[in-house]
């Protein structure tokens, strides 16, 4: 674990601005026209239709994505009572977690009273602000009155997370891990060590979840809670045992089955851990000090299951897991409450989803091959990409089912690409593209089948209906590494173009081969060889209709494949260059960046043909190309060999397409700021236009651009490289490339190859 100073901490939080979040506007503000809608005397509708009808601040404000966290610092982690405003750092914190993880916008409120009574009247007070209630660090045990009684005087969510949440995913993780270890929870022995806010909540729902009262005993730092001691709150007394034989941890936990710690570090040791039931679920959730480490556990017991509060340990419960996605969830459907029924469905969620195949960005995090369920992974990772769709939308359909949802969700296959739009795993445009591909699903060679990130990016393919992935390599091979990779490869090809079984059709590619580049000096011999690589061999494939379209790159040298798919593929007649193209997703729109592959140094007749590719790409995404073409000089400003000949492919571009809007040279900033290029240089056929697309004037600075901004910006989605030029639907990937980048590219060749086939029918 990663040691943190206070110096860093302390440094962390000052450097900059001051703090960890902000507020930001979500509409225009730039005119005067913009100031008078945002305030007066535009803002007078809103709020006369708010007067009317209260439930309308949900569509003209931003109470249903707010929400209020709430504390009096009377328990903050664990530093005690430290007051309110002491207390804000870690305020400010959920807040941050609140917006990376669900998309939530939050305001930190630092209540400074104790008194029960009056804190619940202030945040009553203040509550119509909110559409949802997050209490926080608020000690036990007024914490159980203080949201007892705003639930039932608000009509908005309210949870108090250092109960519930430690709750939701504790039980998610007992519940996996009981089924790991084969026990039932209605038989197994639970001690719970801890009764505060926590441990009161964590034990009450693993009651909900079939646990025994009887079979539960809970210690606080004067020992067993039993039945015969004074002074019990009511909580306590609850889970008071009858049991007069037991005082001390270490005889609680003897045969027992589970062991939450919810208390202090260190406290359960070895020989307390040898003594318990075979196959032991300890969870150690004391933080940063468990109650008893992760090695000493498994020294004392091998067979034990164990999560803790930590990052560097497997199955670590993390209320983060919880908290964004159950407001998320109440806050889509305007619920007045986080009921019972909506945490049940929190647990029931993210319990399932550690069953499922995990995302290769969770592997990558986490530096493993390839996590499966079982004693080292069963909860999900705070990183999981799908507790936002799959929590949330649970989280969602329980409000509805039981009563508290004002709003409904008609389409939840809707509901959910909202919600990976939201948190950018997923754009319009990408979602686009692969409900395109779905519509019309084609064969598609890939080239590198031995790769993993190529081989699981071919069975997702699969799997979202995007294609039919025939695979080359060989087949002994592929199927050790899908075992390796729990890749299930029902429904996939696998062509070993090495076999002595595809003997005539490599002779069959050859003679084609050999009969088009004659005239470049191919023998039949030559081509024969070729044909037992792998580029060569799945070009032709395509080049034949043996297939529909070809993935390559992630091996594989540019250089190389780009010589490949000239002699087998060729050019588009029309043309005497090819390139690629970048897309650019972000929240300022979609750009378009061109060559980022192929061509290093393109003169200007290759600069006219990648401005002309571009834009026939872009139509192809269903755009109007508006195409600047970049330089470090402005309309003839400099004279140089490098502004020069983008120059003149300007002049070419708008001799041959008059009604098109192109326009250069330009710098970038003058490409994507009209006001402040039409104001200088009016006469540009730009005017009043952002630019869309971009053709650089070298690979270095395309390349460099685009990667730049993928580099700034977690929320940059980039889709590429894109083909532009070939004679058939040739693809390229990157070296860096992801799963979600091979199969991006994947349903953009599927729609190419589609396109194709429509052509050659209208030829015909």
């Amino acid at each position: 674990m990663v040691k943190i100073s206070k110096e860093a901490a302390l440094a962390y939080h000052e450097s900059g601005r001051p703090g960890k979040i902000e507020v930001k506007p979500t509409k225009a503000y730039r005119t005067q026209t913009d100031l008078s809608l945002a305030y007066s005397p535009g803002v007078a509708f809103p709020c006369l239709e708010i007067q009317q009808d209260p439930s309308a601040a949900y569509r003209y404000t931003d109470k249903g994505n707010l929400v209020a966290v709430i504390s009096n610092g009377t328990a903050v982690l664990g530093l005690g009572d430290i007051g309110a405003m002491s207390g804000k750092p870690v305020m400010e914190g959920k807040g941050l977690l609140f917006k990376i993880y669900g998309g939530i916008d939050v305001f930190d409120i630092e209540v400074d009273e104790k008194d029960p009574e009056k804190f619940c009247e202030a945040v009553e007070r203040i509550a119509p602000t909110f559409g949802g209630i997050n209490l926080e660090d608020i000690k036990a045990p007024e914490c159980f009155y203080i949201e007892q009684r705003l639930k039932r005087t608000l009509d908005i969510p309210v949870m108090h997370d250092d109960q519930h949440g430690t709750a939701i995913i504790s039980a998610a993780g007992l519940k996996n891990a009981l089924e790991v270890a084969g026990k039932d929870i209605a038989k197994v022995k639970i001690v719970v060590n801890g009764a505060g806010a926590a441990a009161i909540s964590c034990t009450r729902l693993y009651m909900a979840l079939g646990a025994q009262r009887e079979n539960i005993v809970m210690l606080d730092s004067r020992g067993v809670i039993t039945s015969d001691r004074e002074g019990l709150n009511e909580q306590k007394r609850f889970f008071a045992t009858d049991r007069r034989d037991i005082h001390t941890l270490a005889e609680a936990v003897c045969g027992a089955d589970v062991f939450v710690g919810l208390s202090k570090g260190n406290v359960l040791t070895q020989d307390m851990v040898r003594n318990m039931a075979p196959d032991p679920v300890i969870f150690a959730l004391a933080n940063p000090v468990p109650e008893i480490s992760y090695e000493e556990a498994f020294a004392a017991r091998p067979d034990v299951l164990m999560a803790t509060g930590r990052t560097d340990y497997p199955n670590q419960i993390n209320n983060v897991i919880g908290f964004p996605y159950i407001f998320r969830g109440a806050l889509d459907v305007h619920a007045t409450a986080i009921n019972e029924e909506m945490k049940m469905a929190a647990v029931n969620a993210i319990a399932d989803l550690a069953k499922q195949p995990v995302p290769d960005v969770v592997n990558d995090v986490y530096k493993v091959n390839n996590l499966s369920f079982g004693r080292d992974y069963f909860i999900p990772k705070p990183v999981d990409p799908r507790l936002i769709t799959e929590v949330s939308a649970a989280v969602a359909r329980a409000a509805i089912d039981s009563g508290v949802a004002r709003r409904e969700i008609a389409d939840w296959n809707a509901y959910k690409k909202q919600l990976r739009q939201l948190m950018g795993q997923e754009t319009k445009l990408t979602q686009k593209l692969h409900d395109t591909a779905r519509r019309h699903p084609m064969r598609v060679v890939f080239s590198e089948a031995m790769h993993p990130t190529m081989l699981k990016a071919a069975v997702q393919a699969y799997q979202e209906g995007i294609c039919h992935p025939v695979l080359l390599g060989n087949e002994e091979r592929i199927e050790k590494l899908a075992q390796e990779l729990e890749l299930n490869l029902d429904g996939l090809e696998i062509v070993n173009l090495r076999h002595d079984r595809e003997a005539e059709r490599r002779e069959r590619y050859a003679a084609m081969l050999t009969q088009k580049r004659q005239r470049d000096g191919y023998t039949f011999q030559e081509a024969n060889d070729k044909m037992f690589e792998r580029n060569y061999f799945g070009m032709m494939m395509v080049e034949t209709g043996d297939a529909d379209a070809f993935i390559t790159g992630l091996y594989t040298k540019y250089s190389n494949t780009v010589k490949v798919a000239k002699e087998v593929i060729g050019i588009r007649p029309e043309y005497h260059h090819f390139g690629t193209m970048h897309i650019v997703n972000s929240a300022r729109g979609t750009l378009y960046i061109a060559d980022t592959l192929i061509n290093q140094d393109p003169d200007t007749e290759e600069l006219v043909d990648l401005a002309t590719l571009a834009a026939n790409s872009v139509r192809f995404f269903n755009e109007e190309p508006r195409i600047a073409l970049i330089s470090y000089s402005n309309f003839g400003s400099d004279t140089s060999r490098g502004s020069v000949k983008v120059r003149q492919a300007v002049a070419e571009m708008q001799r041959r397409f008059p009604s098109m809007k192109v326009d250069g040279e330009m710098q970038i900033g003058f490409a994507l700021d009209p006001e402040l290029r039409d104001g200088l240089y009016p006469f540009t056929r730009l005017n009043g236009e952002e630019a869309n697309t971009l053709v650089f004037p070298n690979l270095t600075s395309a390349r460099s651009s685009f990667k730049l901004l993928q580099g700034l910006s977690s929320d940059v989605e980039i889709i590429g490289p894109v083909q532009m030029g070939l004679n058939k639907p040739i693809h390229f990937t990157d070296f860096g490339s992801t799963v979600r980048d091979v199969v991006n590219i994947t349903a953009v060749a599927v729609i190419d190859a589609y396109v194709q086939k429509l052509k050659d029918r209208v030829a015909r």
